[in-house]
């Protein structure tokens, strides 16, 4: 066998072992972005419709594949580095389910605030002569989203057949606040019993409100607390800016460097745990 068949058989065997490795990167790569779609859009389905958002989810996932490879590209291009670019993806990667999470909370906080409001506006129809029903019917048309939005899908499970016990049951299950618990509770206890439930209606309302007044009194107080959380956070990463303004050279070995990279993997851990301590601090519940 001549050195340029032997030659010839090696470069084939290189060519086809290359073939067969992009091959099998590819068919990895597509089941990874299969299962990632399916987690998406199974997880952005639930909690869209949670939050009464009629949005596709697959639109939403496509949005949020191409700002993954948006983002990634500048920062890539804007600092030179794959490092800033893999931190960008990934946290644009994660940042969808923040995002639910930031707008259930927010959802929740609402729901809080008009909960008293709504109770009263029950009180004031059960006091009126009208029966339970119609009292919520008519709080969906005077009150706003979300807290409508809630009791008019209690109305409509009732319409279906459900009973109001299971209905109020399941508005707990969806809504999980504590005041929300405490008047379905007093609601089946006073309807169980033979209560006044206007009263009832009337006493939770007002007990809810103390309890906000008592909790906005304490935010104020904490906000400086996590006002400093946030200093302490963003002032190592205003320091490392600066820093590469002014020394570029010494701070290119913590971009480029494995030491250096250890060095922002550290001060990211004590950047997160300084914040969440001081977050679990100044986080007082009533």
């Amino acid at each position: 066998m001549t050195p340029s068949t032997v030659a010839t058989l090696v470069a084939g065997a290189v060519a086809v072992a290359m073939m067969m490795l992009v091959w099998s990167v590819f068919s990895i790569a597509t089941s990874g972005l299969a299962r990632y779609r399916r987690l998406f859009t199974e997880r952005a389905h639930i909690g869209l419709r949670e939050l009464f958002l009629f949005v596709d989810p697959g639109r939403l996932f496509v949005l949020n594949l191409a700002l993954i490879v948006l983002g990634g590209v500048l920062a890539w291009a804007v600092t030179g580095n794959a490092l800033p670019a893999l931190v960008v993806s990934l946290v644009l990667a994660v940042g969808p389910r923040f995002m639910l999470r930031w707008l259930r909370r927010r959802r929740s906080e609402q729901l809080e605030q008009q909960l008293p409001d709504a109770l009263q506006m029950l009180a004031g129809g059960l006091k009126a002569g009208v029966s339970l029903s119609q009292a919520i019917q008519q709080l969906v048309l005077e009150a706003r989203p979300p807290i409508s939005q809630e009791f008019d899908l209690v109305l409509r499970e009732q319409r279906l057949g459900v009973s109001m016990d299971d209905a109020l049951e399941g508005l707990n299950r969806r809504v999980p606040l504590q005041s929300m618990t405490l008047t379905i509770s007093a609601m089946r206890i006073a309807s169980e019993t033979g209560g006044q439930l206007a009263e009832t209606l009337e006493r939770a309302a007002q007990t809810l409100r103390q309890k906000l007044a008592m909790e906005g009194k304490i935010r104020a107080l904490t906000s400086q607390g996590k006002l400093q959380a946030w200093v302490v956070g963003a002032l190592p990463l205003f320091l490392i800016v600066v820093l590469n303004k002014m020394e570029p050279a010494a701070m290119h070995l913590m971009f480029t460097t494995r030491m250096g990279w250890a060095t922002l993997v550290v001060i990211g851990l004590f950047e997160f745990f300084g914040v969440l301590v001081i977050r679990k601090i100044v986080d007082i519940d009533v």
